[in-house]
């Protein structure tokens, strides 16, 4: 999925996935390659199993989360827009174009809360 992507948005989206993996080192990867996506969580169910998603575009990748406008965002780094797709879940992401927007604390949060919805929707159902 990455064979066409420069240097520097290898590095990012590499970045990413050591950051989704070091918040959930168990974490299930699932590569959608028609979609051009990753999907990552408890398992390969995309909205069921899945907190968090990823793209790569030319200049930026883009990580988002399935039930993004539910997580706490202090910091705005969803902003306000998004997708409703059914019920409540409502699609949010964050695009990321350089490293340092990688290593925000506020980032790591999102994934770890995004991860924490995840497992209180399974524990529910």
């Amino acid at each position: 999925m990455l064979e066409a992507s420069s240097a520097e948005v290898k590095q990012l989206a590499y970045a990413v996935r050591d950051l989704v993996f070091d918040v959930r080192p168990e974490t299930v990867e699932v590569v959608w390659p028609r979609q051009g996506s990753v999907g990552w969580g408890i398992g390969p169910k995309k909205f069921s199993e899945q907190f968090c998603y990823f793209m790569p575009f030319k200049r930026h990748v883009t990580l988002g989360f399935y039930y993004g406008g539910e997580l706490p965002d202090p910091a705005g780094l969803l902003g306000a827009g998004g997708r409703q797709v059914s019920g409540e879940l409502s699609m949010r992401s964050v695009k990321l174009a350089e490293m340092s927007e990688v290593r925000r604390p506020e980032l790591r949060q999102l994934v770890e809360a995004a991860v924490r919805h995840l497992a209180s929707a399974q524990t529910e159902a």
